[in-house]
Formats: structure tokens, sequence, C-alpha cells
């Protein structure tokens, strides 16, 4: 037996709703659900929808649930993370404090050797790509210098670099009439 559909809800109203809807998916929804309420079967509100009964199905116990909005994409969570709060504030403490040569073989804090650190602190572990996120969510910027040619003299770059004008100038001719007016 098919689950009914709420009925606080007619196929006048979810067209509407359907057609005021900024989500191409939600509406598409919305107008199978709408055939529904007119009294066509589900088979033939899974062709309207291009799904299958089994979706649509899923979309009538979401709709009963939740409403129209139950028939919007959402984001999945994804995996929660594996650092906690404390752990967290641990790392910012090391970075903040920064690498100490002797004792962490750095001297400068890479995500490898943070990911390192992790591994060695709490037994964790944590992904460069996923390390650098959570330091991106935490207000952390990687910055890389530039590079420097370990035997370059201090001021040789200054000795090739080019004294030209600017690119962008008037020519003689538009500043002499520019002059004359």
């Amino acid at each position: 037996m098919a689950i009914p559909l709420r009925a606080d809800f007619n196929a006048g109203l979810v067209r509407g709703l359907a057609k005021r809807s900024k989500d191409g998916p939600q509406a598409r929804r919305l107008l199978a659900l709408a055939a529904i309420y007119d009294g066509a079967t589900r088979t033939e509100a899974a062709k309207i929808g291009g799904v299958t009964l089994q979706i649509i199905r899923d979309w009538v116990m979401r709709f009963n649930a939740l409403g129209p909005d139950g028939l919007i994409d959402r984001k999945p969570p994804g995996q929660p993370s594996r650092l906690n709060d404390v752990q967290r504030q641990a790392i910012v403490r090391m970075i903040e404090s920064g690498p100490i040569p002797a004792i962490h073989g750095v001297v400068r804090w890479r995500l490898v050797d943070l990911s390192q650190w992790i591994y060695e602190e709490f037994r964790i572990t944590v992904a460069k790509q996923t390390l650098s996120r959570e330091l991106r969510a935490m207000g952390y910027r990687k910055l890389s210098a530039r590079p420097r040619h370990h035997a370059q003299a201090e001021g040789a770059i200054e000795d090739f670099k080019k004294s030209s004008q600017r690119a962008w100038m008037k020519s003689r001719a538009k500043r002499q009439s520019m002059l004359e007016k």
C-alpha cells in the first residue's frame, strides 16, 4: 500500500511552490508530487520526475516529514574531524612557538612535519591535505618564501633589473596636442 501524502497540501499549492522555487531539482520533485495529488499513479509520477518508484517513496517520506524544504538537496556532512578542540589548541601552541631544531629536527613547520608531530603526540594519522584544511579553518595561511639560489649575491638582482619607462605613457604627439589646448 502506498504511503499517503500530507493532507495540509494540495496539487495547486504544491505546483505554486514548484513555480516559486529557485532550486531546479526541488521543483521537479514538487511537480511529481503534485501529479500524485491530482490522482496520478506513483509510476506516472516516477516518469514525471525521471526516477524510480523507490525514489518517489523517499520523496513522499521526506515531504511528509519536512514539507517542501525536505525536497532540497543538502550537502552531506562528510567524515567528522579526527582532531578535537584540545588537540587543535596544542597544534596552535606548537605553531605559535615554532619548532626547536634540536628537538623537532626542522627549522620551520611544514605540513608534513606538523602531520608527523601530530602522529607522535596523539597517535592520529592526518593527511597533508586534511591538515591544510584544518589549519585554514583555524585562520592560518600557507606562506612560502620566494626561492633564491644559495650562492646568490645580495645585490645581484638589482644589476639586472630593467630601468625602462612606464608601459603606459601618452605619446609625444598626444602630449603636445593636450598642451596646446
